[in-house]
């Protein structure tokens, strides 16, 4: 009897280690970011790779699946909204799927997280204790919750949670979107500078459009004035980044909170020398829970394809 040939793929970048580790069990795996030279490879493995997995963040872009004329698949280890190249494979008849889990809970933990990390100043604290400089004095006084403003921009599904955790602080919420949400009692407004003016804080968790991009910048900065505070857990590229790093250093908003950032994974030297910013390196959905569950999917879609089973979560 003759034995199964494993299904040829190619990995684009690093997934979560687990699940690299079940793709290598069960498929002949290539991986083009240990690649010296990546566009040798995928020639020379052109002819052979069935599937590619990527991640949302890296994406799939009409080079990939230009340059792989046997693709059937393409696995994406997250959503992938705005790096997926659909049109591409749909031209091309190539399946596309996701592993769009709920990461609503996780995303908002992590905006509430750094609300209260950067306005409390924990990270800064934590510094100025190992440090040794509490036995000079006290540190500078953080902000409190309770009392203050929150505006939300975005109120999806993310928006939403983040809206109920701020609320339970103590916080008043109001929000800024493209219309008003139906059944929604927190105040709305349509001009984000006047939303602006009036909080204390707000938080980014809107998606990235066309009309959202740069959509935080000078002006609205400006307007969220010396007291106020930016938490951003939605896309780099909806916070004009220069006009929020000179903001930050000529001291015309108090401090900021980042998961996201334009050219991840470089991030701005300014922004990191800052005491007043506390930085992640865009974890909102990286508990292991959430891995976990994408790992299942993302495995269970590869299966049913070269299984000829129809795949779920397929977008194209």
């Amino acid at each position: 009897m003759l034995k199964t040939m494993k299904p040829e793929i190619l990995i684009l970048t690093p997934v979560y280690a687990p699940t690299l580790a079940a793709l290598e069990r069960e498929f002949v795996v290539h991986k083009l970011w240990e690649a010296r030279d990546p566009d040798a490879l995928i020639k020379a493995v052109s002819a052979n790779v069935r599937g590619v997995v990527t991640t949302g963040l890296f994406g799939c872009s009409r080079r990939y699946i230009e340059a792989l004329p046997q693709l059937e698949i393409i696995a994406c280890f997250g959503e992938g909204d705005d790096t997926l190249d659909l049109v591409a494979a749909k031209e091309r008849r190539v399946v596309v799927t996701n592993t769009r889990n709920s990461i609503v809970e996780t995303v908002a933990d992590l905006a509430l997280g750094l609300l209260i990390a950067v306005m409390r100043r924990i990270v800064e604290c934590d510094r100025y204790l190992r440090a040794g400089k509490w036995r000079a004095g006290p540190p500078e006084l953080g902000r409190g919750l309770t009392g203050k403003t929150c505006g939300i921009v975005g109120l999806g599904k993310i928006g939403a949670a983040v809206a109920k955790r701020v609320a339970t602080c103590g916080m008043s919420v109001c929000y800024h979107g493209p219309r008003p949400k139906p059944d929604v009692s927190y105040a709305y407004h349509a001009d984000l500078e006047s939303m602006a003016r009036v909080c204390d804080c707000m938080i980014v968790s809107c998606a990235l459009t066309p009309a959202t991009r740069n959509l935080i910048g000078a002006r609205i900065l400006h307007a969220l004035g010396e007291d106020g505070f930016l938490v951003n857990v939605a896309r780099g590229a909806i916070v004009d980044e220069k006009a929020l790093i000179a903001a930050l250093r000529e001291g015309r908003i108090a401090g900021a909170g980042l998961d996201v950032f334009r050219d991840e994974p470089q991030v701005s030297a300014e922004l990191v020398a800052m005491e007043q910013v506390v930085l992640v390196p865009h974890i909102g959905s990286y508990t292991r829970e959430v891995r976990e569950e994408r790992s299942a999917m993302l495995l269970a879609s590869l299966r049913a394809h070269f299984a000829g089973e129809l795949v779920p979560a397929q977008l194209v």
